[in-house]
């Protein structure tokens, strides 16, 4: 039985592909293995999913968050030494820009996977 928004879930993937590629790599074979893990579980990943950056109803740009699951929780795949205020800054932008509410920043990096769940609570700013 799934979580209503999948974050324990998709926690369990993230666990399974540190467990199987180990602490330390590039940020890119983690973010390419837990795609393949969360396809294997049964969710709806897709990567790279760009989200249009609008300023004054024009668009200027877009972000692009490593993955999209279920069309709305994102995944931001790190490996750094610990996630920080930028991260967590990168995050919320995210998920203003694509209007979606949940976030997780998964961390790769050390023996220990660390991870945090973002909710962006409000609209606007």
């Amino acid at each position: 039985m799934r979580t209503e928004d999948g974050s324990y879930e998709v926690i369990g993937c993230a666990m399974r592909v540190h467990s199987a590629l180990g602490p330390g790599l590039r940020e890119k074979p983690y973010e390419n293995a837990l795609v393949i893990e969360l396809r294997r579980t049964g969710f709806k990943a897709d990567s790279q999913r760009p989200y249009p950056i609008l300023y004054l109803d024009q668009v200027v740009g877009d972000c692009i968050p490593d993955i999209t699951v279920n069309d709305d929780l994102l995944i931001d795949a790190k490996s750094v030494d610990s996630i920080g205020e930028n991260e967590q800054a990168q995050m919320l932008n995210y998920l203003r820009i694509s209007g979606l509410k949940i976030g997780l920043i998964i961390n790769f990096k050390n023996p220990k996977l660390e991870w945090l769940r973002v909710v962006r609570s409000r609209e606007g700013k």
